[in-house]
């Protein structure tokens, strides 16, 4: 653009350009401090204790007045924490930033375990590189953190929601999990959904598939730190899944869309899933079109994420079908579901901000 046109346009529109791109970098500053405030134990430290002088919360985590004073200062000009007026030294976690910062074990609103540390420089190079060959970071590439991170995202749904909600809306399952079924969980992760059906379930079998070594590692130490017998977790691949019928639920959560080749990894399941059997599917509430998608006000963070991590994975191999974050629809998931030999499937909103879930039948 010539310097004459650029002066030709409104100043406002520029300005407003320019908040816009500097305010995504403020969001980028105010991630890493709530790692770090999340990391620190600054945050739990806050929980529960009412307004806090900068040298009392100091004392109560151990840590340097003069860093805590700056980030404080900045927790407070992002609101996410409160600040007395008139007392420009005491600030207060509120009893809504405790259930979305601290309360990991009781809040399906705990959001501080998706903010990791930021992405190593040399797993961006290889981002830039995807860019150019096509070919994406398989989920491993992120390493232990990567693993880590989903846990805990994952890990209050999984305690709050899955057993008293999700599964009792699909037709005849909770019965069958009492009585005693075969359930593999595909995808499975670091197994915080595992854990959580076989403990209240515990005449069922649980089995998990998952194609990251490290997530394996931490969900087999997680069964035998926790005492849990009925849980056997298995370094595989969708595809790798039983071909005679095995199983009477097969699990896929939020991993669907992650796959290279989703399209085969549904065809293993119906494979392995008995004729009475069901599939249930945890997927990102999302629509068909980028005007439709525009509706959610989270839309760049998700695509982000499908960048860095969810459509990377399913472009990690060649033919990856790249579905990506928002790439799987209701619509695209029948048809995948259909071709795979389903011949029914049911969608269940159980009022999630990101999520919707399928019961899929043979």
């Amino acid at each position: 653009m010539s310097t004459d046109a650029l002066h030709e346009l409104d100043d406002d529109a520029i300005r407003l350009m320019a908040f816009r791109v500097w305010g995504y970098k403020q969001g980028e500053q105010v991630s890493l401090l709530i790692h770090l405030g999340d990391r620190l134990g600054l945050f739990q430290a806050m929980a529960g204790a009412g307004p806090l002088t900068v040298a009392e919360l100091a004392e109560r985590t151990e840590l340097h007045d003069r860093w805590i004073r700056e980030w404080l200062w900045a927790m407070a000009a992002a609101e996410l924490v409160e600040h007395t007026p008139g007392e420009p030294d005491r600030f207060e976690l509120s009893r809504a930033g405790q259930a979305v910062l601290v309360d990991e074990d009781s809040s399906l609103f705990f959001a501080a375990g998706a903010f990791s540390e930021p992405t190593r420089p040399d797993i961006i190079d290889d981002l830039a590189d995807a860019f150019r060959t096509g070919i994406g970071l398989p989920y491993d590439r992120q390493g232990p953190r990567g693993a880590h991170r989903t846990e805990r995202m994952l890990g209050p749904w999984a305690r709050l929601a899955l057993v008293p909600v999700i599964l009792p809306m699909l037709d005849g399952v909770v019965a069958k999990l009492e009585a005693g079924a075969d359930v593999c969980d595909v995808g499975c992760g670091s197994g915080v959904a595992l854990e959580a059906m076989a403990k209240a379930y515990p005449a069922s079998r649980f089995t998990g598939y998952d194609l990251s070594r490290n997530a394996v590692e931490i969900a087999r130490r997680k069964m035998a730190d926790a005492g849990i017998d009925n849980v056997e977790i298995v370094h595989a691949r969708a595809e790798d899944l039983p071909a005679e019928p095995t199983f009477d639920l097969v699990l896929t959560f939020d991993c669907l869309h992650d796959m290279t080749r989703p399209d085969e990894a549904l065809a293993a399941v119906r494979g392995s899933l008995r004729d009475d059997g069901t599939l249930l599917v945890k997927e990102i509430k999302c629509a068909d079109t980028l005007e439709q998608n525009r509706a959610n006000p989270m839309l760049a963070m998700m695509l982000g994420f499908s960048i860095t991590s969810c459509m990377s994975s399913a472009m990690s191999e060649p033919g990856g079908m790249g579905l990506g974050t928002v790439g799987l629809p209701e619509s695209r998931l029948r048809e995948l579901a259909e071709a795979a030999g389903f011949t029914s499937v049911v969608r269940h909103d159980p009022g999630e901000p990101s999520n919707v879930y399928y019961e899929v039948r043979p």
